[in-house]
């Protein structure tokens, strides 16, 4: 039943896409304006893409929160191990604390200015 509902959301999501991208925009959408002397006056179909968008939403909405009662309430009360392994082994701490660096001392600058070379 579970899976069957799945197949009806998807199909519901997929009709809801189309029906959507089917639809005018202000930029023009994606679909060619058509001319009014098809099947359908552009308001009439307009106003069709508009139910059906609104039909379809409310479906999507109430399916997606049907599926979600249903897996909460479906009561597996076993959990797949199939895919479990054994941790890793990892090597073994050295323990103790790790000492803190210690600061260098500048070096010292020497006491004449003879030892310090000039930049030509």
């Amino acid at each position: 039943m579970f899976t069957f509902l799945l197949v009806v959301h998807a199909i519901i999501a997929a009709l809801l896409v189309t029906v959507i991208l089917m639809q005018k925009s202000e930029g023009g959408g994606l679909t060619t304006g058509g001319s009014p002397s098809g099947l359908m006056s552009a308001r009439g179909a307009a106003n069709f893409l508009t139910r059906s968008t609104a039909i379809l939403a409310t479906l999507f909405v109430a399916m997606s929160i049907l599926l979600a009662v249903l897996a909460a309430t479906q009561g597996r009360g076993t959990i797949d191990t199939s895919r479990v392994t054994a941790p890793a082994q990892t090597a073994p701490a050295t323990g103790g604390p790790v000492p803190a660096a210690q600061p260098t001392a500048a070096p010292a600058a020497p006491a004449d200015n003879s030892a310090v070379p000039l930049a030509n």
